[in-house]
């Protein structure tokens, strides 16, 4: 090696490296999986218990349950809207349970006859099998592991909407209350409306909840609104709001309809 070379070596082997304090992992709440018989697969659950205020930190908490509930899709923002809205006493503490997901298009949808529809995802249809894994499954692991009342909500746009609005009409002693934003009722061309239409003739929904919100896209829109018409015919005991949000695109309404949802829904 020249001498200029090894003595540079010899110079940088001697300068110090700086020491940087060690940091710890930044823990928001509590995540496990469950090996789903009903799915066939591992899932993954997120957990945020928001601190409690004026009451005992083991109290028993109502659940609200949340499809996209990864930590990269839609956790965070509404733990963190949680955190802040019973910190302020604008709503009530709720456990919060988030879903992440595995083949979103596949447990967010029912069956299809559109062909379009079907080109969306390898595997689409599987909603049925999605609840039958919270309804058998999720719910009583949560119970299991957490304090918890009987009440239990469930929040869900686009995709997640299309399925919490299912699920109402489906089982709709699942859920005591149902947030559905943006939700893809064009799907199946819009046959969940005349489903709706149909449950809401038959027995009564009394004691249950639907919040409905919708952005300025106008495809959406237009079976959202077939949808707030049925309703405001027959609704069968439902206690349901319509909130339309014209400021607001597909992209950006989850965040500023949760705030005013859980305002509304989930008040002290």
């Amino acid at each position: 090696m020249p001498r200029l070379l090894l003595a540079a070596a010899l110079v940088t082997t001697l300068v110090p490296v700086p020491q940087h304090p060690a940091v710890e992992r930044l823990a928001i709440g509590e995540t496990f999986t469950i090996e789903s018989a009903v799915l066939g697969e591992t899932r993954r659950i997120n957990v945020y218990r928001p601190p409690a205020w004026g009451e005992a930190p083991d109290a028993p908490r109502p659940v609200l349950y949340m499809p996209d509930g990864g930590i990269a899709e839609d956790f965070l923002h509404i733990a963190g809207l949680l955190q802040v809205s019973t910190g302020n006493g604008s709503m009530r503490p709720f456990l919060l349970v988030g879903i992440e997901n595995t083949e979103r298009r596949r447990d967010m949808t029912g069956p299809t006859m559109n062909e379009e529809d079907r080109k969306i995802a390898p595997r689409v249809g599987g909603s049925a099998g999605f609840r039958r894994f919270i309804r058998d499954e999720l719910i009583p692991e949560v119970n299991a592991r957490y304090r918890t009342t009987a009440e239990r909500a469930i929040v869900g746009e686009s995709l997640a909407g299309l399925f919490v609005v299912e699920t109402l009409f489906a089982d709709p002693e699942l859920f005591d209350t149902y947030v559905a934003f943006d939700p893809s009722l064009w799907w199946n061309d819009g046959r969940l409306v005349e489903a709706a239409r149909a449950r809401l003739e038959g027995p009564p929904l009394n004691g249950r909840r639907l919040f409905l919100a919708s952005s300025a896209d106008g495809d959406r829109g237009d079976a959202i609104r077939k949808l707030v018409a049925v309703l405001e015919r027959q609704n069968a005991g439902l206690r349901w709001t319509h909130d339309p949000m014209p400021g607001e695109t597909h992209a950006t309404i989850y965040h500023p309809a949760a705030l005013k949802a859980f305002r509304a829904l989930f008040s002290l």
